[in-house]
C-alpha cells in the first residue's frame, strides 16, 4: 500500500493532506524520512510528527441528519462541533460541510480515501437541497436561479458564475435545487442576488445517498449497498 493511502485510510487525514505532510518531512517509516509515492509493508512503523499511525481496523460510514446550530468541524475545542454531537465511539470526521444554520444529510467516516472522490468538483456529484425563502417564489426567480447566478467571492474579490442547475418549485415558499458544485454558502448567496432570504435549508440527497425518513439529530450506519454506490 502506498504511504499516503495508508495514512488516509487510517482516518488521520485526507490523502491530499498526507501528501503535504510527507513533502514537509513530517512523516517517517521505521524512523526514516520518506519520499512521496513510497510503498510500505505490513508491520512498518509509520509516524507523523512522532505520533504513530495505526492501521484502521474497519471502515465506518455514518449518515447524520444534522440539526441547525451544529458546526461541521472535528476540532474538539469548538463548541457545538459535530463530533461531540454524534458521540461515536471511534474516530470519524465529516465529509464536506453544511453551514451552522443549515440542516440535513452529512456523511461522517474514518475513510480518508473517499473524501476526494466525493468532494472534487470535477466529479460532478449531485446534491439536492430543499430551500424555504421569506417571500413568494416567482417563475422568473426559478428560471434565473437555474441559469446560473453571479455571486461575490470574497476570497477572489471578484464575482463567480454558478453552474446552471435544476430548480423545481415545491410550493409558494419552497423549492428544490440540485447542485454539482459547493461554493461557500452558495444557495443563500444565490437567493440574496434576487432579494430573497433563506429561512430554512436542508440537504436531502448526496450522490446516491438519500436522507429519507431519518429524523433531525439522528444518525445511522450506511448499508453495504449504500457504501458500494458511494465508491
Amino acid at each position: 500500500m502506498r504511504l499516503n493511502q495508508f495514512i488516509s485510510s487510517s482516518g488521520f487525514c485526507s490523502r491530499r493532506k498526507a501528501d503535504a505532510l510527507i513533502k514537509e518531512g513530517k512523516v517517517t517509516v521505521n524512523g526514516q524520512l520518506i519520499a512521496l509515492g513510497q510503498v510500505i509493508d505490513e508491520g512498518d512503523r509509520v509516524e507523523v510528527d512522532g505520533q504513530r499511525i495505526a492501521a484502521k481496523q474497519r471502515d465506518i460510514y455514518v449518515m447524520l441528519n444534522k440539526p441547525r446550530g451544529i458546526i461541521c468541524t472535528a476540532a474538539s475545542h469548538i463548541g457545538g462541533n459535530i463530533i461531540d454531537f454524534v458521540n461515536y465511539p471511534e474516530r470519524i470526521f465529516p465529509v464536506g460541510r453544511l453551514d451552522k444554520d443549515s440542516e440535513g444529510l452529512i456523511l461522517l467516516t474514518n475513510d480518508g480515501s473517499i473524501v476526494n472522490e466525493l468532494l472534487l468538483e470535477e466529479n460532478n456529484h449531485e446534491k439536492d437541497y430543499l430551500v424555504t425563502v421569506d417571500k413568494k417564489i416567482t417563475a422568473i426567480f426559478i428560471e434565473d436561479m437555474a441559469k446560473g447566478v453571479d455571486i461575490y467571492n470574497p476570497r477572489k474579490k471578484d464575482y463567480t458564475r454558478t453552474k446552471p442547475c435544476k430548480v423545481v418549485q415545491i410550493d409558494d415558499y419552497c423549492f428544490k435545487i440540485t447542485l454539482s458544485q459547493g461554493l461557500n454558502r452558495q444557495i443563500r448567496r444565490m437567493c440574496r442576488r434576487f432579494q430573497y432570504t433563506v429561512t430554512r435549508l436542508q440537504r436531502v440527497r448526496m450522490k446516491e445517498l438519500q436522507l429519507g425518513t431519518l429524523a433531525i439529530g439522528e444518525w445511522r450506519a450506511l448499508s453495504e449497498e449504500e457504501v458500494a454506490k458511494l465508491k
